[in-house]
């Protein structure tokens, strides 16, 4: 029988190795302070032709990301340091930064009228800047989006020309896609990295939870999820390719030997509750096409991704229920991305 003095010092005998353990922001320091802070330029085309073939609801984005970890925190971030204090700057602070479009459609994009409980056409043009932070055992992003969606996107013009380069029919519907609105959005996200890991031989496995919610007049939702990694545990930090939101977070981060490969294998879930989409809900303040949304969308992704040096090619195949009432079937859409550290 243990008793209690004993107890106790076995307790003093524990505390020690565990307060001393190092955390995901001390291996941060030391990976960033190890390998040459570098810049890493990422471009992702997410498409439905990339999954199931189809032509519809969420049917292209296009983004294109530049992670900086060289660049110190620009001076109006001590801002979030006082006035937001679940926001934390420190030396593994990064700055990204994006530009992006998407292109939303109905099911059949040759009637000259849209049906109207269909999806909206409407187009997203946008750029973003943020930041994100390891502190302690979890990472922290932030993230600003300004854009406009309507005509101004040049959604028309874009699909129209790259359906008359591939031969694909043309989109009649668009003199009813959603009215000129400017778009912002504020998002923020914790993700804890290694909340659970194993080493099985040379292949390290972890679990990452995460929570966020955007707030804005395009998005307004609240998410939570959680990511399954499987890389070479002699190369362990290979983040997860960044996406277009909705989705599970990714930062574009990878390391590899200067000439050498490395992989990886990812798979996530996803849960969102939803009280804005601008694509379904229309316009904010002027009348448009709109559908009635489902308040709740869940996710489910898998994916590779394959670095050799100083480039990395990955692929995500990504299932999305259904986000409207009349939509029948969930989307499927695969995103490619192709990403380089300089």
């Amino acid at each position: 029988m243990l008793r209690p003095r004993n107890a106790l010092l076995l307790f003093a005998l524990f505390l020690p190795a565990t307060a001393h353990a190092e955390t995901f922001e001390d291996g941060a320091r030391k990976v960033l302070n190890r390998e040459a802070r570098e810049r890493f330029l990422t471009v992702t085309e997410e498409n439905d032709l990339f999954g199931a073939g189809t032509d519809r609801n969420y049917t292209n984005g296009i983004r294109f990301g530049w992670l900086d970890t060289r660049r110190r925190p620009p001076g109006f971030t001590r801002f979030f340091q006082e006035h937001l204090p679940l926001f934390s700057v420190n030396d593994t602070t990064a700055v990204y930064y994006s530009l992006g479009h998407n292109l939303y459609t109905p099911r059949d994009i040759t009637a000259a009228v849209p049906d109207t409980k269909d999806h909206p056409y409407a187009a997203f043009l946008y750029g973003s800047v943020g930041m994100a932070t390891a502190d302690g055992n979890h990472l922290d992003s932030m993230e600003l989006t300004l854009g406009v969606v309507g005509p101004a996107a040049r959604g028309e013009d874009i699909q129209g020309f790259v359906h008359k380069i591939v031969n694909s029919p043309h989109p009649n519907g668009w003199d009813y896609q959603l009215r000129n609105e400017p778009g912002l959005m504020v998002s923020t996200e914790r993700l804890w990295p290694e909340a659970h890991t194993a080493d099985v031989g040379p292949l390290h496995f972890r679990t990452s939870p995460y929570i966020g919610g955007t707030l804005g007049n395009i998005y307004t939702y609240a998410d939570a999820g959680i990511i399954f990694q499987f890389v070479p545990a002699a190369h362990k930090w290979q983040g997860l390719p960044p996406r277009v939101r909705p989705a599970m977070p990714g930062s574009g981060f990878f390391t590899a030997p200067e000439h050498g490969f490395s992989w990886s294998l990812f798979a996530g879930l996803e849960g969102r509750a939803v009280a804005r989409n601008i694509f379904l809900d229309g316009n904010t303040f002027r009348d448009s096409a709109s559908v009635d949304k489902k308040f709740f969308v869940g996710d489910a992704s898998a994916g590779f991704s394959l670095a050799f040096g100083r480039a990395q090619l990955s692929y995500t195949l990504n299932w999305r229920s259904p986000e409207f009432y009349g939509q029948n079937k969930p989307d499927l859409f695969g995103a490619i991305s192709l990403g380089a550290r300089f």
